[in-house]
């Protein structure tokens, strides 16, 4: 597998980015994630975007960072937020998720966040059980969803 950055905007990002807002749309029973989001919120050194690449060349995961700070949507200064994790379903069971996660950790360290925060919901037992087993913990919700039942927040220092 290939991982390399890559701008959000860029057409594999938006193919991998419309199929994750599908199984969202499936999952939840909605239109998708509605959190605002635009490629230059994940312009290093305040973001990155990666991709993942099998062997034929064919984008088969994807996940991102980006920089927060405090503000009324409960974040605080020095979080990185995770976003956009995604792998297609023929390339599950690979590990391509706990690398990407890992490479996006390793960057945001280096760009100076202080922990990484994501928010997923209940919907997603595999993306909790990551989380969980990379060492994320439950935190107080915050994002877009941070009033809603179904949603959980988990954070992680970077330090």
């Amino acid at each position: 597998m290939d991982i390399r950055p890559t701008l959000f905007d860029h057409p594999d990002a938006v193919k991998l980015n419309d199929q994750v807002q599908l199984e969202y749309a499936a999952r939840y029973g909605d239109e998708g994630d509605a959190t605002p989001l635009d490629a230059s919120m994940f312009t290093p050194p305040r973001g990155l975007y990666l991709l993942a690449y099998d062997g034929l060349g064919r984008p088969v995961a994807t996940g991102g960072w980006r920089s927060q700070d405090e503000n009324d949507e409960g974040y605080a200064n020095g979080d990185a937020e995770l976003k956009r994790m995604y792998v297609v379903p023929e390339a599950r069971g690979l590990g391509l998720a706990r690398r990407i996660l890992a490479a996006l950790e390793e960057d945001a360290r280096a760009a100076g966040r202080l922990r990484m925060v994501l928010e997923t919901g209940t919907a997603q037992p595999e993306a909790i059980a990551l989380y969980t087993s990379s060492g994320y913990e439950p935190c107080v919700k915050f994002g877009h969803y941070r009033a809603y039942e179904n949603s959980r927040c988990f954070a992680k220092p970077l330090a």
